[in-house]
């Protein structure tokens, strides 16, 4: 299956970015509707994580979205693909429409151009092809000095999870190069141009490549969310007497425990709808953080005491967030997950996958 896309973020990109690959990247200035618009967008789905300002590592280890060595060799195509289709297994969502996320192609593109507009920085033209390397030798000096940060198997620590197969797949070898040889500004990522030798950061990017395992990108078939009849999971069972920690928070143990002794509660998945459908605590209902009209939803809500815990990816950042609505509204028994769902999974407790199907990646070439 492919993913079809309207001519609107496929085009502008095609038709700006490859028109003259010698005159290098070049996009109009937004206009003030524009550039509000995007930054709109910006504050209600990515400054949770990024920062108000951009500023970065506010929840998550969200990176700084200001710094030159992210955004000019990021743009458009990397920070568009990282924001359309997320990193699986990171708190990074999808965004896109198509894979379940609110934001359309075009919003996308604006939001790329306007972050590449407030960061000041002109666009770095890196080369499309790939990079010829000794993936052996990579992987010998990966092991030596990568390991630490990255993780033995890409699975990522105080550094990014390099072995994600969405962000290998959808980034070119000279992104990867380029970071490995500059480092990344503001981060603890440092340049590696005068420790090792061209051919080795070639090499270094070869093995990363190598790590993909594959070059698709998975998009979820649709699992229906549930309606608000069937918000409340047991309604006729007794109540779970939760001890909350710091009268917020339950713990997966407790959650886990009601949920097995099949008690009246509902679960609300907080982040954006794509994670919901790739794998959620089963019976949650999908209530994104950056819903704008939440008064809308209350109708549906138990109001008779009924427990609401909400959970997000962060472990709890977009989570509290909807807490706090609800007891706002004066909701009384409501709690945040304190694991969030990433600590759930490596629990060991169980979730509700998403089928998947492979889909071919957006082309930004003819």
């Amino acid at each position: 299956m492919v993913l079809k896309y309207s001519l609107g973020l496929i085009a502008a990109i095609s038709m700006l970015l490859f028109s003259n690959p010698a005159a290098g990247l070049w996009f109009p200035p937004l206009t003030k509707a524009e550039s509000a618009q995007a930054e709109a967008d910006y504050q209600q789905y990515c400054s949770l994580c990024h920062g108000a300002e951009r500023q970065g590592h506010v929840n998550d280890h969200a990176p700084s979205l200001r710094t030159e060595s992210l955004i000019a060799a990021g743009f458009p195509e990397q920070i568009l693909y990282a924001i359309a289709y997320g990193r699986r297994g990171t708190p990074m969502a999808a965004f896109l429409d198509d894979v379940g996320g609110p934001l359309s192609e075009d919003e996308i593109l604006l939001m790329v151009r306007w972050l590449q507009e407030q960061s000041g920085f002109e666009p770095f033209d890196l080369p499309l092809d790939a990079v010829e390397g000794d993936a052996a030798l990579g992987q010998e000096i990966y092991a030596r000095e990568c390991v630490e940060c990255h993780g033995a198997n890409g699975e990522g620590g105080t550094g990014t999870a390099l072995g994600n197969q969405t962000m290998l797949s959808l980034t070119t070898d000279a992104f990867l190069r380029f970071t490995i040889e500059q480092g990344r500004d503001g981060t603890k990522m440092p340049a590696f141009r005068e420790k090792l030798q061209p051919g080795e950061i070639d090499a270094v990017t070869a093995f990363l490549r190598s790590r993909a395992g594959g070059w698709s990108v998975e998009k979820p078939v649709y699992q229906t969310p549930p309606v608000p009849e069937n918000y409340v999971l047991n309604p006729d069972s007794p109540d779970p007497e939760f001890e909350l920690k710091d009268d917020r928070y339950v713990l997966s143990a407790d959650l886990f425990q009601a949920l097995q002794e099949n008690r009246k509660l509902m679960i609300l998945d907080t982040r954006v709808s794509s994670m919901w459908q790739m794998a959620h605590i089963e019976g949650a209902v999908p209530i994104p953080y950056y819903y704008d009209d939440f008064d809308t939803l209350v109708p549906d809500l138990p109001t008779d005491g009924t427990w609401i815990v909400s959970y997000c990816e962060c472990p709890r950042a977009a989570a509290e967030s909807v807490d706090r609505k609800l007891r706002a509204r004066g909701f009384k028994n409501t709690a945040v997950l304190w694991e969030g769902i990433q600590g759930w999974i490596s629990l060991g407790y169980p979730v509700s996958m998403g089928q998947s199907v492979s889909v071919e990646k957006i082309e930004l070439s003819d």
